[in-house]
């Protein structure tokens, strides 16, 4: 029987009840520095917040996964781990009082004492648990034991992969080369202890417990890994290392077959719905928003450029998928027949058109366009599901039909209404290549709290109008 690795946002419940007793350790603390030698616990407003404190970190340990990769980080990629999910806590705490008018019930000096200890406690916490978690793997007699199947050719590369994995969970004790008489040799201080022939022997009289196969060919190592499980041994079959994928990549079961799936950013099922949830609410706030704009401009483009208020054009969307996108008309209706007597004052390097001073634009559609106004029917597109609140600039479908291979990469996610390249003062970026790097670097570093950072400063971009087109 082979224990299945822990997968589910649960996997580290040891550090997640050492943050929740670290946290209320330091909320006592901070208290009985304020208060004396009293306990929060017996003043009802303070018991309320300790329990919040409890609910408020472990949705942040749902939403954010504070622990992936715990164990490999280094003291400083820790300490900023810990002040992360720390301030997060005590924000979360913050709008809690705010919210609902609480804020003159509690001391601030407690809750500010708080937060400083708790990022003491929690570090301190987190760095002894890691210790204690290093010791237990290196006792051996936690670990089970290993063989490794390799040709001659993989056989010093393979066991130098697994002699750099600090946290296994297993001993590798011998090497079966099946191509090559090596048994006595020694290969990075693990012994050679039997061939094709006699390694089924082997492997009956000695203790084994896993058996990682690391094979030429697939039908060999089939065959090789049927027999060891008929004798009731643990078999890994090799897919490919790791350094020929992307960083992000699961197993799956796809059809009848087992895959390693590899991917630009592989989200977890929980963060697309809370970002969709917060696409959808958004949406609605920014439909709100468009509602007003419409009655403001929509009787000024009328005026400027008889024609309709809004502008709809096919753009392309997630992977190539096609969708009408709309926005508020800020140029003249012959705008789309000019473009080709403009294109020598393209401002743009590449696969997109940029114009300082475009005159298809009408005078009131300059403005628009300064305060990104025009871009709020997108809350509509967004509502639908054919954009998000964050993403990629969807590019035209003439755009598009130009792309190299590599542009396709910055399709990989839905189309946004505000981006990497949005917040990144898009008028002094004049290469399209440029794009194309902000927009991968965001889908490979997505996040949560990313979407939420770029989200600020659209903010910040939109009510001073800089970097607009």
């Amino acid at each position: 029987m082979y224990k299945k690795e822990k997968r589910s946002w649960m996997k580290h419940l040891d550090f997640t009840i050492l943050d929740i007793i670290c946290l209320q350790m330091a909320f006592v603390l901070s208290y009985i520095i304020r208060l004396e030698f009293s306990s929060p616990y017996s003043n009802e407003p303070y018991e309320r917040l300790a329990i919040l404190l409890v609910l408020v970190e472990i949705c942040v340990i749902f939403f954010t996964e504070p622990y992936k990769g715990v164990l490999r980080r280094t003291r400083v990629q820790e300490l900023k781990a810990v002040v992360i999910n720390c301030t997060i806590v005590f924000v979360g705490l913050l709008v809690y009082m705010y919210g609902t008018k609480q804020s003159e019930t509690y001391s601030r000096q407690i809750l500010f004492v708080y937060w400083g200890i708790s990022i003491v406690i929690s570090y301190i916490g987190h760095c002894g648990l890691k210790i204690w978690v290093r010791q237990r793997f290196i006792k051996e007699k936690n670990m089970s034991v290993m063989i490794i199947v390799t040709t001659s050719e993989l056989v010093e590369a393979c066991v130098k992969d697994f002699e750099d994995n600090r946290y296994r969970e297993y001993v590798v004790s011998g090497i079966v080369v099946v191509d090559k008489p090596m048994e006595g040799e020694i290969i990075r201080g693990v012994p050679v202890v039997a061939n094709s022939d006699n390694f089924f022997e082997y492997v009956r009289t000695n203790v084994v417990d896993e058996v990682f196969i690391n094979g030429n060919t697939i039908a060999s190592s089939e065959a090789l890994a049927e027999k060891l499980l008929e004798m009731g041994v643990t078999v890994h079959f090799k897919l490919v290392h790791e350094s020929r994928l992307m960083s992000n990549c699961v197993v799956e079961e796809c059809g009848h077959y087992f895959v390693l799936t590899s991917s630009m950013r592989i989200a977890t099922p929980r963060q697309l719905l809370f970002k969709r949830c917060m696409d959808i609410f958004g949406s609605l706030i920014g439909l709100i928003f468009m509602g007003l704009a419409f009655v403001i401009f929509a009787p000024l483009i009328k005026l400027q450029s008889p024609g309709p208020v809004f502008f709809s054009q096919i753009r392309i969307g997630k992977n190539g998928r096609q969708f009408k996108i709309y926005k508020f008309r800020s140029m003249y209706m012959d705008a789309e027949d000019r473009k080709s007597e403009l294109l020598a004052e393209n401002e743009m390097e590449g696969l997109m058109f940029k114009m300082e001073d475009d005159p298809r634009i009408f005078p009131v559609g300059k403005f628009m366009r300064k305060f990104s106004i025009d871009e709020l029917p997108q809350f509509w597109n967004i509502l639908k599901g054919d954009m998000s609140l964050v993403g990629t600039r969807p590019p035209t479908a003439d755009e598009f039909e130009q792309y190299e291979a590599h542009h396709r990469a910055r399709l990989g996610i839905k189309p946004g209404l505000t981006g990497m390249w949005q917040v990144s003062g898009r008028s002094n970026i004049t290469n399209f290549e440029e794009v194309v790097k902000l927009d991968t670097y965001y889908i490979t570093k997505w996040s949560l709290a990313l979407d939420v950072k770029i989200l600020l400063k659209t903010v910040q971009v939109v009510i001073t109008g800089a970097g607009s087109e």
